[in-house]
């Protein structure tokens, strides 16, 4: 499981939907929840969390697609299994994990620093812990 401290920086809702925004780093990701914590406000420091399996990987990866959260990324690990490839995808100090299939990391023509652009959406987003 994926495990990242960032802060809250933006809380829009309407009815029981939340769409909640994180710093990370130099970007901003969101997520959205149909239930919220009461204690999470602008400022708070949380750590995320995000299934391994959840997160898609592109390279070279130009053009406009619907995932809200893209992060540049360097591939600093890549094992190949005989279905599925594990990738360790270091942003700054932090590093992800994604499982992707052998094929599309055979067409992708993944190697180790690669850069790369993680895609996660909204609603594999989840707060998995409250910091401060």
């Amino acid at each position: 499981m994926n495990k990242f401290t960032a802060t809250v920086s933006n809380i829009d809702n309407f009815d029981n939907l939340n769409i909640v925004s994180f710093d990370f780093f130099d970007y901003t990701l969101s997520m959205m929840s149909l239930d919220l914590n009461k204690n999470i406000k602008v400022g708070t420091k949380v750590e995320l969390m995000a299934n391994p399996s959840h997160v898609a990987v592109g390279k070279d990866f130009s053009g406009t697609i619907s995932y809200s959260n893209q992060i540049k990324a360097k591939i600093s690990e890549i094992e190949n299994g005989k279905l599925l490839t594990n990738l360790k995808l270091k942003v700054q100090e932090t590093v992800l994990e994604s499982f992707i299939t052998l094929k599309s990391s055979k067409k992708m023509n993944l190697q180790k620093d690669d850069e790369v652009t993680v895609f996660i959406k909204a609603t594999e987003l989840s707060i998995y812990k409250i910091l401060t």
